[in-house]
C-alpha cells in the first residue's frame, strides 16, 4: 500500500519536473515510434488515450532513452469498445454535413496501459509533432485537444503535463472531485460527473434507507481514497456513523486483504460500501467468498456497479442485490453494427485489432505478442457477432456515451471556433481566432463554453471546474430466470431535479433474493421505558440502553407525563387543596370549629353584656374583635379549592384586612388600658385624648391603610390562577400566583408590624392591676401570634406544591386560635364558671389585685 502511494507520488513529481524542462528545452522529446498508435490524418487531429490493457510486462528506463519495445498484458475488451465509440462519433461527424462542413476530423490513438508512468509517455507521444518522433523543434504539436485517460490515477498524471501547455484534456471516466480544481489542473474537462455527485447521491442513498452503520472500503489510489473520505465525511453529517474504512491493497496482498474482509465481521456492518475500480474490488470479493461472508448489502461505485468480471456465476451468491449508481445510459444508433465491423483482414495495420482479434478468440495472427505464440492460429473462420461479448453488448452504453459526448463537445468548440464573426469573439476586443493554425489554448476557451444538444436529443455542457451535469441511475443487481445478472434501473439521481433522489422501492431485490429492506445499525433502538447512553470510545451509533428516570424517554409537554411503560405522553394529574382531601377535611373543620367557637364566646358575651366584666372590657371593641376572629376563621375557606380568579383575589386580601381589623382593636384597646392608669397621676389630662370617639379612629385608620395596600394590590398585579409543572413530577399543581411578591411582602409586614406594637404595649402594661387589666393575656397572645408568623416565612418558602397553600392557612388558623383563647377564654371562664367573681365589688377589690383572670 505504501509503494503504491509512493509511486504515485513519484510519479507526478516526474511529470511536473518534466513540464517545467520541456519549457526549457523541447527537445528533450526522444522517439516514441516504439508506442503501438492508431493514426488517422484529418485536418484536425484529435488525441486520445485509452487503458486497452491493464499492466506493462516491460517498461523504458527513462524518457530519453533509445526506444525499444513495450509489452501490456489483460487486454480490455470494454476499454477497446470506449476506443471504437470514439472513432464511430468521429466518422458520424466527418459524415455530417452541417457539422464542420469543410474539415474532417483525425485521431491518434495510443494504449496507456492502465500505468501512470505509460500514461505520461504517451502523452509525450501526442505532444510530439513529427511522426517518426526523432524530436520537435517547437513547443507545439500537431494535436490541440486529447480525450482520456481512463482512470482519474492516471488523468492527474497527463493533466499536469498538458496543463503546461493549456492543452485542453476531456475524460470519459476519470471522476475524482480532485480533478476539479482549475488552479491545479486548468486544461482539464470531463464527460463524467465529479465523485463528489456520487458520494452525494450514495449519502442520500443511505439516509434514505435509514441505515446509521456503514462500513467502508476503498481502492488505493486517487479515485478510491478521495470518493471514500468525502462519503464518509457526508454520511457523517448526517447523523449516520462509519463502521470502518479500509484500504484495498494494489498489489492484492491476501493477508492484508482477509485481515480487512475480517473487519465486516468484527464490526457487525451489514451494508458496506466498496468505492475502487473492479480489479481492486474483485480482488475483495474474492476473499469475502473465501471467508464465506453472507448477507452483506453492498453499496457499488460507479467504476463497478456494472463491471463484466464481477457478474460472473461465482459471484453471484454475495453480489446478488448489490446497489450502485451508474452513468446514465443511453442508446447510440448505429453502434453495434460499427463495433461487429472489425476483422483483421480488414485492418491489418490496426495493431489494437489484431490484438484484440487475438484475445477475443484465443488465437494467433503471427504476431509479435509472446502470449499468442502459444495458441492455435486463428483459421478465418471467427465471427464476431457470436461472441456474445462485453465487447458488442450495446445494452449498457455509459462510459461509451460518455466518450461519444467527448468527441462531440470537442466538434462543437472547433464548430464555433471556426464560425466565430468579427468582432464577437471571446477574446479581447472581440477577437476570433485564427482556424488556419488552431492552438490549444483557443480551443480550451471554447471547450469551456461549449453548450449543445445531441442527436440522442440530451443537453450536454460544463461548469465552471469542467464537470459536466450529474446524472445517475440507481442499478440494482438482479437475477434473471437464466441465472443471469440483470443490471435493473431502479432510481435515479439528478442534480438539477428536485428532489434530487428517485427510488423505486417496490422493484429493488435484495441481497440474498430478500424484499425487505436490511437493517443497518450499531445497536438496536432502545425499548420503551428506556434511553441511550453512548458507549465510551465508540461512535455516536452505538450505545447502550438503560432504564429512563420518570418522564425522561418520552419527552412530553409541560402538560403531559409519560406511562407507566414510557413511551406515550399521558395528560398529568391536576393536583390542588381541595374539599376531599384528608387535609383539606381536616384544615375546614378546624376553620369551621374556630368560627363556631367565636360565635359561641360573642353569644356569651351578648347574653352577659351587662354584667360588670363584660362593661368592663369595653364591650364594643370586644364585639369588634370577636367580628374580625370570625372573618379571619371563615377567610381560611377561600384558601380550600381549585384557585379560581375571584378566590385568589379574595383569599390574600379577605385575610390581610380581618387581621389588620382584628389586631387594630387589640392595639386600641391595650392603648386604653395603658393610659388609663397613666391618668390616676395627679394633674393628668390623658385620657380626654382616648376616648371611645380616638379608638373608633384609631381602628378606621389601622384598618384602612391595610385597605389601602390591597386595593392598589388589586388593581396593579392581582393574585391569579397558575400552574406549577415540571418534568420531574406526574402532577400539575394548581396555585395563586400573588402576581406581585412586593404587595405581599407589604400585606404580611404590615400585620406583623401592628402585632409587634401590639405586643411592646402590652408587654409594658402587663403589671399593672388584675381587676382592670388583661394586658398580660394580650401579650401571650401576641407572643403566639408572632411566633406563629416568623415560623410561617421559611415553612411557607420550603413547602411544594399544595402544601404551601396549607402552611399559609394553618398560620391564620393557629394565630386566631391563639387570639381567641388567650383573650376571651379567661374572661368566659369567669362568666361561666365562677359568676361570683363578675361583681362590681370583686372587680374594685384591692384585695384581689394581685389575682389573674
Amino acid at each position: 500500500m505504501a509503494f503504491q502511494s509512493v509511486h504515485v507520488c513519484l510519479t507526478l513529481l516526474l511529470s511536473t519536473l518534466i513540464s517545467s524542462q520541456l519549457l526549457q528545452n523541447c527537445r528533450l522529446i526522444r522517439s516514441t515510434s516504439d508506442l503501438p498508435v492508431l493514426i488517422k490524418e484529418g485536418d484536425i487531429m484529435i488525441g486520445a488515450l485509452f487503458s486497452l490493457h491493464d499492466t506493462v510486462l516491460e517498461s523504458p528506463s527513462s524518457f530519453t532513452a533509445e526506444p525499444h519495445p513495450t509489452q501490456c498484458s489483460g487486454f480490455n475488451f470494454r476499454t477497446f469498445r470506449w476506443m471504437q465509440t470514439m472513432i464511430f462519433a468521429i466518422e458520424e461527424i466527418n459524415r455530417n454535413r452541417q457539422l464542420l462542413a469543410n474539415l474532417t476530423l483525425g485521431y491518434k490513438i495510443y494504449d496507456s496501459c492502465s500505468t501512470h508512468f505509460h500514461a505520461l509517455r504517451t502523452a509525450l507521444a501526442l505532444m510530439n509533432g513529427n511522426k517518426e518522433g526523432t524530436g520537435i523543434s517547437e513547443c507545439r504539436g500537431k494535436v490541440p485537444v486529447v480525450i482520456g485517460d481512463g482512470g482519474s490515477t492516471l488523468s492527474l498524471v497527463v493533466a499536469r503535463f498538458l496543463g503546461v501547455f493549456h492543452v485542453p484534456q476531456v475524460s470519459y471516466f476519470s471522476s475524482c472531485a480532485c480533478l476539479s480544481n482549475k488552479l491545479e489542473f486548468p486544461a482539464f474537462l470531463r464527460t463524467m460527473p465529479s465523485d463528489f455527485f456520487q458520494v452525494d447521491a450514495l449519502a442520500q442513498l443511505v439516509r434514505h434507507f435509514g441505515w446509521s452503520w456503514v462500513g467502508t472500503f476503498a481502492g488505493d489510489d486517487a479515485y478510491g481514497r478521495g470518493g471514500a473520505q468525502i462519503f464518509n465525511d457526508e454520511v457523517t453529517k448526517l447523523g449516520a456513523c462509519i463502521g470502518f474504512y479500509e484500504i484495498i491493497p494494489k498489489n492484492h496482498d491476501q493477508t492484508e486483504i482477509s485481515r480487512i474482509v475480517q473487519r465486516i465481521r468484527e464490526s457487525g456492518t451489514s451494508v458496506v460500501l466498496v468505492f475502487a475500480l473492479e480489479q481492486d474490488a474483485r480482488a475483495l470479493f474474492w476473499e469475502v467468498l473465501r471467508q464465506n461472508l453472507t448477507d452483506i448489502q453492498w453499496l457499488a461505485s460507479e467504476a463497478w456497479i456494472t463491471a463484466a468480471v464481477l457478474s460472473t456465476p461465482e459471484f453471484h451468491s454475495i453480489l446478488q442485490g448489490s446497489m450502485g449508481y451508474a452513468i446514465h445510459r443511453a442508446d447510440i444508433p448505429g453502434l453495434e453494427p460499427f463495433l461487429l465491423r472489425l476483422h483483421p483482414s480488414k485492418y491489418p495495420q490496426d495493431p489494437f485489432v489484431l490484438q484484440f482479434w487475438e484475445e477475443m478468440f484465443k488465437c494467433s495472427l503471427g504476431t509479435s505478442n509472446k502470449a499468442s505464440s502459444y495458441r492455435p492460429p486463428c483459421n478465418g473462420s471467427e465471427i464476431l457477432a457470436k461472441t456474445g461479448n462485453i465487447y458488442s453488448d450495446v445494452s449498457q452504453l455509459r462510459i461509451s456515451y460518455n466518450v461519444y459526448k467527448a468527441v462531440y463537445a470537442i466538434a462543437n468548440a472547433l464548430h464555433s471556433m471556426l464560425h466565430c464573426e468579427p468582432g464577437k469573439g471571446p477574446f479581447p476586443g472581440g477577437l476570433c481566432p485564427n482556424t488556419s493554425s488552431i492552438q490549444p489554448w483557443q480551443l480550451l476557451n471554447y471547450l469551456k463554453h461549449v453548450h449543445f444538444t445531441n442527436n440522442i436529443g440530451e443537453e450536454t455542457k460544463f461548469d465552471g471546474n469542467g464537470d459536466p451535469v450529474a446524472m445517475y441511475d440507481l442499478i440494482n443487481w438482479q437475477l434473471s430466470g437464466n441465472r443471469e445478472v440483470r443490471y435493473a434501473t431502479v432510481g435515479r439521481f439528478d442534480e438539477t431535479m428536485q428532489p434530487k433522489l428517485v427510488i423505486e422501492e417496490k422493484n429493488i431485490i435484495w441481497n440474498g433474493n430478500k424484499k425487505q429492506v436490511p437493517m443497518s445499525v450499531c445497536s438496536n433502538s432502545c425499548p420503551p421505558g428506556t434511553r441511550k447512553a453512548t458507549r465510551p470510545n465508540f461512535p455516536l451509533c452505538c450505545f447502550d440502553c438503560i432504564v429512563c428516570a420518570a418522564g425522561e424517554c418520552e419527552k412530553c409537554l409541560p402538560e403531559f407525563w409519560s406511562n407507566t411503560r414510557r413511551d406515550t405522553c399521558v395528560p398529568k394529574l391536576v393536583d390542588f387543596l381541595s374539599y376531599s382531601d384528608t387535609m383539606g377535611i381536616t384544615l375546614l373543620a378546624v376553620a369551621l370549629l374556630g368560627s363556631c367557637f367565636t360565635l359561641a364566646v360573642a353569644l356569651i358575651f351578648a347574653i352577659k353584656r351587662h354584667t360588670p366584666l363584660v362593661r368592663a372590657n369595653n364591650s364594643e371593641l370586644s364585639f369588634l374583635i370577636l367580628s374580625s376572629l370570625w372573618l379571619c376563621f371563615l377567610c381560611a375557606l377561600a384558601f380550600i379549592g381549585q384557585p379560581t380568579s375571584w378566590s385568589c383575589g379574595l383569599r390574600h386580601t379577605a385575610f390581610g384586612i380581618a387581621f389588620s381589623l382584628c389586631l387594630s382593636c387589640i392595639l386600641g384597646k391595650t392603648m386604653v388600658v395603658l393610659m388609663a392608669f397613666r391618668a390616676t397621676l395627679p394633674g393628668s389630662n390623658v385620657m380626654k385624648w382616648f376616648g371611645p370617639l380616638q379608638q373608633r379612629g384609631i381602628i378606621f385608620f389601622c384598618t384602612a391603610v391595610q385597605v389601602v395596600i390591597c386595593c392598589t394590590w388589586l388593581s396593579v398585579a392581582p393574585p391569579v390562577p397558575s400552574k406549577l409543572m415540571t418534568h420531574e413530577t406526574a402532577r400539575i399543581i394548581l396555585l395563586c400566583d400573588v402576581g406581585s411578591p412586593l404587595a405581599f411582602s407589604l400585606v404580611l409586614g404590615y400585620i406583623g408590624l401592628l402585632a409587634a406594637v401590639c405586643f411592646v404595649l402590652a408587654f409594658f402594661a402587663r403589671r399593672l392591676p388584675d381587676n382592670f387589666n388583661e394586658a398580660k393575656f394580650i401579650t401571650f397572645s401576641m407572643l403566639i401570634f408572632c411566633a406563629v408568623w416568623i415560623a410561617f416565612v421559611p415553612a411557607y418558602v420550603s413547602s411544594p406544591g399544595k402544601y404551601t397553600v396549607a402552611v399559609e392557612i394553618f398560620a391564620i388558623l393557629a394565630s386566631s386560635y391563639g387570639l381567641l383563647l388567650f383573650i376571651f377564654t379567661p374572661k368566659c371562664y369567669i362568666i361561666l364558671l365562677k359568676p361570683e367573681k363578675n361583681t362590681k365589688r370583686y372587680l374594685m377589690s384591692k384585695s384581689n389585685s394581685e389575682r389573674k383572670y
